[in-house]
């Protein structure tokens, strides 16, 4: 008959040290857009509920990247290259 353990002490674990692997979320970058249009636009992102107010036309701004794909459904936004 197979042994169940009953009458062996439980094994022991040492936990001295630091952790081995720790989770650090990068941070969001940007993503950049340019208003078109003529007047002005406020826009919300979807997922961060951040407010990107474009004052003018020609106005750029840098959107996190969580907000890029709802901002590219806005009318008058267009994607635009990283400033220099």
């Amino acid at each position: 008959m197979g042994c169940c353990g009953k009458n062996r002490p439980a094994q022991q674990v040492e936990n001295n040290g630091p952790p081995r692997a720790t989770f650090t979320p990068r941070a969001p970058s940007a993503q950049y857009f340019e208003y078109v249009g003529k007047t002005g636009l406020t826009a919300l992102g979807a997922v961060t509920g951040r407010r990107y107010r474009f004052s003018r036309p020609g106005a750029m701004l840098a959107v996190d990247e969580r907000d890029g794909p709802s901002m590219a459904g806005v009318p008058n936004l267009r994607r635009a290259p990283a400033p220099e």
